[in-house]
């Protein structure tokens, strides 16, 4: 049974919320990295993009780099035990197969040494070729099994190609295999897609539309169904997905979809519902919203909810005191802290 929480604003119960005692140990799962590779490489127009956005960018830039000494003091001070760092958006997703080799195994290298240093405050996120994906796989689990990486981070599409795509299973079959989860973070959706949903308004306005104001979420969300709905978990249905922003606003519509997809349409083995919450891990990643946090925490259960910040774009701060006064208990708490993730993750 999920649990029921009271929200109503102004007569929270309090007592769960740490007034001192026992340090509550932090693992954040949505925390990135630029490696040189990337910069150079499939990165340059990102890092082009965020240098000209003034101080703002630059200070981001320059915490993107910084995976030693300065890191770990911002970590410190915001009370973050430990990060598991993935490379940034947009990653080598829509690079050419012959980069994504080349630019995979360098910050794979550049973040395994970064671990290295640091395994108690670091871990990792592996990066595939996954337009080559026999060779993905391969990387994978070379990475998970010499390195002890935790799993992979993909962003979203690859040239407007989803993972449902049966071309890429064979990542999804060894992230199985090796019981690691795919994190599925947010990109830009496809240039058609972009040109007709959030084009005809001012540049800047049409490009946070498209990406954090609101299409980044939707093109996760869709993806995930899609995966649902292609059959991934039941080919796989030991095979766990992680994505962020407490859901992508999947569980605001998840009684929705389980109710207009019901099994007899979609002839999936189990209810639409069921692969959100049984296949499925959230974490916060920059979204310290009290509502959207209390639906879903009522539609997955708090088994499912992982902390994350997504530094260097979230305040680790703000994400630290948002944890602190979410109301759930002392034990939940922990779970969502720390528990869940060492279990998923085996940190």
């Amino acid at each position: 049974m999920l649990p029921i929480v009271a929200v109503a604003q102004g007569n929270r119960d309090m007592s769960d919320v740490p007034q001192g005692g026992a340090k509550l140990r932090t693992i954040t799962l949505e925390e990135h990295f630029v490696s040189p590779g990337f910069i150079a490489g499939p990165g340059r127009e990102f890092i082009e993009r965020l240098r000209n956005t003034g101080a703002r960018g630059a200070k981001i830039f320059e915490q993107l780099q910084d995976v030693g000494d300065g890191r770990i003091a911002e970590m410190d001070a915001a009370g973050i035990d430990m990060q598991v760092l993935s490379l940034n958006s947009p990653g080598i997703e829509q690079a050419d197969v012959a980069e994504q080799v080349a630019i995979a195994r360098e910050s794979n290298d550049f973040l395994a040494d970064v671990v290295k240093k640091n395994p108690k405050r670091f871990a990792a996120f592996a990066s595939l070729p996954i337009a080559a994906p026999e060779q993905a796989a391969d990387e994978l689990d070379r990475r998970v099994r010499q390195q002890g990486f935790k799993g992979t981070l993909i962003n979203g599409h690859t040239r407007g190609r989803y993972l449902d795509d049966k071309f890429f299973w064979p990542v999804l079959e060894r992230a199985e295999a090796l019981t690691v989860p795919i994190y599925l973070h947010p990109t830009v959706p496809p240039k058609p897609v972009v040109d007709v949903l959030y084009g005809g308004f001012s540049p800047t306005v049409s490009a946070v539309f498209a990406a954090p104001g609101w299409g980044w979420h939707i093109e996760t969300a869709v993806h995930l169904i899609r995966m649902i709905l292609g059959g991934v978990f039941d080919r796989y249905p030991k095979l766990q997905v992680v994505i962020g922003h407490l859901g992508e606003g999947v569980p605001f519509m998840l009684p929705r979809l389980n109710k207009n997809l019901p099994k007899e349409m979609t002839k999936l083995a189990r209810p639409l519902a069921a692969y959100l919450q049984e296949n499925v891990h959230y974490t916060f990643a920059g979204f310290n919203f009290p509502a959207t946090f209390l639906d879903l925490l009522l539609e997955v259960g708090v088994e499912r909810i992982m902390f994350s910040a997504d530094h260097p774009y979230g305040s680790m701060a703000e994400a630290r005191a948002f944890l602190d006064h979410i109301p759930v208990s002392a034990a939940d708490r922990e779970s969502i802290a720390h528990g869940n993730a060492e279990r998923l993750f085996n940190l």
